[in-house]
């Protein structure tokens, strides 16, 4: 990608991934820039908004050759963390063993082995959303009350980033997803969030997910790390984690991309482990 605007010398390479798959046409494609040594902020957004994927990752090399500074940006804004991404770019550096990535919320351990990463998120937050909150979301998703499984409070939660939690009763209203864009953006925005990470559970330990991304320019991402972490301190929090866990997340199945994010909750860490594959995209894809 070659921006006219910055002498060809100093144009970053900026690889492409898919992330939770191992088929580059499924996953969540992701942007990855190995060494953006002295890119400035304006630049990196605009290689992130024209790459157009939800997000591009930017490192930034510690002396050290396992240890990064690393930044986010989706088209349209700045985040704090985004998971696929760092899958991504474990899987791009070709390491084997732990990889740093020092971001903007917190140090994030990579263990990575060829073509797959375990990320352990930073400590992990839930809370349950004020029913003024759920109200608007359920204005802006066209859903009733009635829609949301009970054994599923709404939360806020976060585990790098934050994510608006619901939980769906059937399957047949995530599949048949429609919303308001801006109206649910706004929501949010305010509360400083990224995703709404919408969850139906298909079996004790695997749920199908959907996540609405208006906050990043994306009308839905097809799979969302920083959600899965989010998810699994949200277990936690409402007290389904008695004992070292194993959950199995599907996602980007209704549009196509399908997505798979394998996540490990302990109930004595605040952290949780996100592992999944990644590939690269052919360069005529």
């Amino acid at each position: 990608m070659t921006n006219p605007r910055r002498p060809a010398a100093q144009t970053p390479a900026v690889l492409r991934y898919s992330a939770f798959t191992t088929d580059p046409a499924g996953g969540n494609p992701a942007g990855v820039v190995l060494d953006a040594t002295g890119l400035a902020e304006a630049s990196m957004l605009e290689i992130a908004a024209d790459l157009g994927y939800s997000e591009t990752a930017f490192l930034f090399p510690r002396g050290d050759a396992a240890e990064f500074d690393v930044r986010y940006f989706s088209p349209v804004v700045e985040v704090p963390f985004c998971g696929h991404a760092t899958v991504a770019s474990a899987v791009a550096l070709g390491r084997t063993g732990t990889v740093r990535f020092h971001t903007p919320a917190g140090l994030v351990e990579i263990a990575a082995t060829p073509g797959r990463a375990s990320l352990t998120s930073v400590p992990t937050t839930s809370a349950p959303a004020p029913a003024a909150d759920v109200a608007e979301a359920l204005r802006a998703l066209g859903w009733s009350a009635e829609d949301l499984d009970p054994r599923y409070p709404a939360h806020w939660a976060s585990g790098g980033s934050r994510h608006l939690v619901l939980g769906v009763r059937t399957r047949e209203r995530l599949a048949a997803l429609e919303y308001d864009f801006d109206a649910l953006g706004d929501l949010l925005r305010a509360n400083d969030a990224l995703t709404a990470q919408l969850v139906h559970q298909r079996d004790e330990d695997v749920f199908d997910a959907r996540d609405p991304f208006p906050v990043g320019g994306v009308v839905e991402d097809p799979a969302t790390g920083s959600a899965a972490a989010a998810f699994g301190g949200y277990l936690r929090a409402i007290g389904q984690v008695g004992r070292p866990r194993s959950v199995t997340i599907h996602q980007g199945v209704d549009i196509g991309r399908p997505s798979l994010l394998e996540i490990a909750i302990s109930p004595d860490d605040p952290r949780v482990t996100v592992t999944g594959a990644a590939v690269r995209i052919p360069a005529d894809a």
